[in-house]
């Protein structure tokens, strides 16, 4: 009888050893786990943030801009709160106010799912299942890859939430006589080139950062697509006028002339935050230097190698027209 209550003891001993054993692995399995869970959200967040800032120009559009700083200098604190006027400024038949995209569960987009607000980014259909107008350059984030995309609403997820009530859009047109065709279905159809094809990765930058949308002039409301990305998109924000620069090969007109070097130190310039401290009067920009001038060395690159393979268009642009 001792012999069998010894062999219960040390079976049972060697059970809730394997049990602490077990016990101990699991946890720390599930701890390294919540770690690289942690992590992988934190690299997805940092990537989305790079690309609502620095290159597909969320921030851009959905911010408060002062236009008494150079370049619409974006205003802090006013991140992703919406209420950016668009109107015959930007040929467009009626005014549109850039959405409030921060998580308030009210009057932004705290309610709506990823899959939403994925439809919303690349389809331009919004969760009341409107159609948006195609300022919000959905055609060309329609062609992002589905990592881009859900790492812009990762990011987009973090902003401050903000209650600011934007105003409903006023169009003279039926959305339907615009409504663009779209070319791909889905984002997990997208695939986002290799930095090794510096051509084909450049392609993808330069339709991610919507190049084309101000650097092609329009004519009746329409862009004129035999002079793609030569320039002569006229703004007139009332205290200066100004047009966007040709950015085709053309040697005359464009950056035909421009090294890879000359073209990156274009925005390394502007990176220097005194710039952005005074009015330039006459002489400001539309483009929001302050954020594409950050974007990394490397896309940059990228853009340049793609921008010199496109047609060379002869188009001399006056860049602050009287």
């Amino acid at each position: 009888m001792k012999n069998i209550h010894l062999k219960f003891s040390i079976l049972f001993t060697a059970f809730l050893t394997f049990l602490s054993f077990f016990y101990s692995c699991n946890n720390n399995k599930t701890g390294a786990d919540k770690k690289a869970n942690a992590d992988s959200l934190n690299a997805m967040i940092a990537k989305g943030k790079y690309l609502a800032h620095n290159v597909s120009g969320c921030i851009d559009c959905h911010s408060q801009r002062d236009y008494n700083k150079f370049s619409g200098l974006v205003v802090n604190g006013t991140e992703g709160m919406g209420g950016e006027v668009f109107n015959e400024i930007y040929s467009i038949p009626g005014v549109v106010f850039a959405k409030n995209i921060t998580p308030d569960t009210v009057n932004g987009i705290g309610k709506w799912t990823d899959e939403e607000i994925v439809r919303a980014i690349t389809r331009g259909i919004n969760k009341n299942g409107d159609t948006l107008y195609p300022i919000m350059p959905y055609p060309y984030y329609n062609l992002m890859s589905k990592d881009d995309i859900y790492s812009i609403i990762a990011y987009l997820r973090t902003l401050k939430p903000n209650n600011n009530a934007v105003p409903e859009r006023k169009l003279f047109i039926p959305l339907a006589t615009v409504y663009p065709q779209l070319q791909s279905n889905s984002p997990a159809d997208n695939v986002k080139p290799d930095v090794s094809d510096m051509v084909k990765y450049g392609a993808y930058m330069v339709n991610s950062a919507t190049c084309m949308e101000c650097h092609t002039p329009m004519e009746n409301g329409k862009y004129v697509i035999s002079k793609k990305f030569s320039g002569g998109f006229h703004y007139n924000l009332g205290s200066f006028k100004v047009n966007s620069a040709n950015i085709t090969p053309d040697t005359a007109t464009g950056i035909g002339k421009w090294t890879e070097e000359m073209f990156l130190d274009k925005f390394k310039h502007y990176r220097d935050p005194a710039l952005f401290v005074s009015d330039p009067g006459k002489k400001n920009s539309i483009m929001p230097w302050s954020l594409f001038a950050k974007m990394d060395d490397l896309d940059i690159k990228a853009i340049y190698r793609y921008l010199q393979t496109i047609p060379p268009v002869n188009n001399l642009v006056e860049k602050y027209p009287k």
